[in-house]
């Protein structure tokens, strides 16, 4: 018999856990939301308020100095990041939006984060292709489009450091994970397989985590080749 050492969360749950972190309350963080909700239904890619807190406690509890986002939106993610960053971290930021990001920068700007973030645009893969093979990262966030994550993860994982964390977004797919036939849904599709492989990469050490809509955190293991070292 399975133990059932979980509860299921119903609105109320989520309300009282979105109430119970660090900086609950924000005003910066919540006239950001208010601000993405008029740009209609794209505002549920902003990650919620309890995962923003999650991304700054690990960043925070790493030290990390050197971030990088795939996938920048209206600024919640960069924002969160930023604020753990240690005295000198820096956050490269990836999006090929100008006007989602306007909204991010205006917002970084208020929260006195601005001087932390180096926003790039253009394809995220392509950015990362041309960055130095030098270019090595703490910490690394990915919620961007779904089907480019494998990519994301096989570009990433060699600029990791030993020890660093890569964190994807949106690992659950509101529960269309489970679903037997997928092929009308690319993006599920990729996600599941992503999941699978993450599961087996003897690389990393991984967790699948159901926080906001699934995170999937995986740390990078000593001894893999970094990028510099590729022939």
């Amino acid at each position: 018999m399975a133990l059932q050492n979980y509860i299921r969360l119903d609105d109320a749950l989520c309300a009282y856990v979105r109430n119970h972190h660090s900086g609950a309350g924000d005003p910066v963080f919540l006239d950001l939301r208010e601000e993405t909700m008029r740009l209609g239904a794209v505002a549920e890619m902003m990650i919620p308020e309890e995962e923003a807190a999650l991304l700054s406690i690990l960043v925070g509890a790493m030290r990390a100095r050197r971030t990088i986002e795939i996938g920048t939106f209206t600024g919640a993610s960069g924002l969160a990041i930023a604020r753990g960053l240690t005295e000198g971290g820096k956050l490269l930021s990836f999006d090929r939006s100008k006007e989602w990001t306007r909204i991010a920068q205006a917002f970084w700007r208020r929260a006195g984060v601005d001087d932390r973030i180096e926003l790039r645009l253009g394809p995220a893969l392509q950015s990362l292709e041309e960055l130095e093979a030098d270019w090595t990262f703490d910490f690394a966030f990915v919620d961007a489009d779904k089907t480019g994550y494998d990519a994301y993860y096989e570009a990433l994982l060699p600029r990791m450091r030993p020890g660093g964390l890569l964190v994807f977004d949106n690992m659950l797919r509101e529960g269309r994970v489970l679903e037997g036939d997928l092929r009308h849904d690319p993006d599920t599709e990729a996600i599941v397989r992503l999941n699978d492989k993450l599961r087996e990469d003897s690389r990393i050490e991984g967790v699948l985590l159901p926080i906001a809509d699934g995170i999937y955190l995986c740390r990078k293991k000593e001894g893999v080749i970094p990028l510099s070292n590729h022939h």
